[in-house]
């Protein structure tokens, strides 16, 4: 009897043909200040491209992660952004996995402003996935977006991620997802920033993201935030001055556990407001 059973299981689930929609590699903690003027950094523009418009400096910043305490689960990003009279270029890689099964995204970014109140950016994106024994897929992508300065303290977004749904490979069994938000950010105070989006991602219910920032001291602030899409809490503590700045964080599952992660940033040049 078992056996038949188990024979008429394989044999349903071997006439079912499903999907893969892979999400796209982000980082939550890391870019929150994208929807403000004054708490933007070089992770912003992992968030949305448009937010790069704004920085005043050029930067390098790296940040990893061990997602849940897993090696297997390590990820991490790293981001260059170069300022110019015609615009900011950069350049963002990403990684996730390990050596059994890997997710690697390298793009190259543009933004600018089109007048005092909206920027604009994008970015060209190169998508690998590796399995340890079956070889690679790869594909090619776009994500974009634009930020509205309503006021000096009040800043709304949108952006898109693969609008395309780039497909890896030569099957359309699997597909890289499309992923549209909805950002804003209000500066309270020359201390404080509230920050949030509503985020859609393809076949998954509407999630939303939502973070605070608190400057305790000149070069001292803590950050704290949520995010409905994958259930996690984070807060963190940095170190922030002219020159760059340091952040240890830490992200909380109620299932899965502990997320530990650091954040480094460093400016081309001094900050002229330190």
């Amino acid at each position: 009897m078992k056996f038949i059973l188990s024979t008429i299981t394989l044999l349903m689930f071997g006439c079912i043909r499903g999907q893969v929609v892979r999400q796209r590699l982000s980082i939550n903690y890391a870019t929150a200040g994208a929807y403000s003027k004054n708490f933007l950094d070089i992770f912003s523009g992992a968030s949305n491209q448009a937010a790069f418009a704004s920085l005043k400096t050029g930067a390098f910043g790296a940040y990893g992660e061990r997602r849940f305490m897993l090696q297997e689960l390590s990820r991490f990003t790293s981001l260059v952004a170069l300022p110019t009279a015609s615009g900011t270029f950069g350049f963002q890689a990403d990684y996730f996995g390990s050596s059994s099964f890997n997710e690697t995204e390298a793009g190259i970014m543009y933004a600018r402003k089109l007048s005092a109140t909206i920027d604009i950016g994008g970015k060209f994106n190169y998508h690998l996935v590796k399995i340890a024994g079956y070889g690679s897929i790869s594909a090619v992508n776009f994500e974009g977006g634009a930020i509205i300065h309503l006021t000096e303290r009040l800043h709304t977004g949108i952006h898109v991620y693969n609008p395309g749904s780039g497909t890896p490979g030569k099957t359309a069994s699997e597909k890289l997802a499309s992923v549209y938000s909805l950002g804003l950010g209000y500066e309270v105070s020359e201390k404080l920033f509230i920050g949030g989006e509503i985020i859609k991602h393809e076949d998954e219910n509407i999630g939303v993201k939502a973070s605070l920032q608190y400057s305790l001291e000149k070069s001292f602030f803590i950050r704290t935030g949520i995010s409905t899409i994958n259930n996690n809490s984070f807060a963190s503590a940095g170190l922030n001055t002219g020159f760059g700045r340091i952040d240890l964080n830490i992200a909380f599952h109620p299932q899965l556990g502990f997320t530990p992660g650091i954040l480094l940033s460093i400016n081309f040049k001094k900050s002229e407001e330190e």
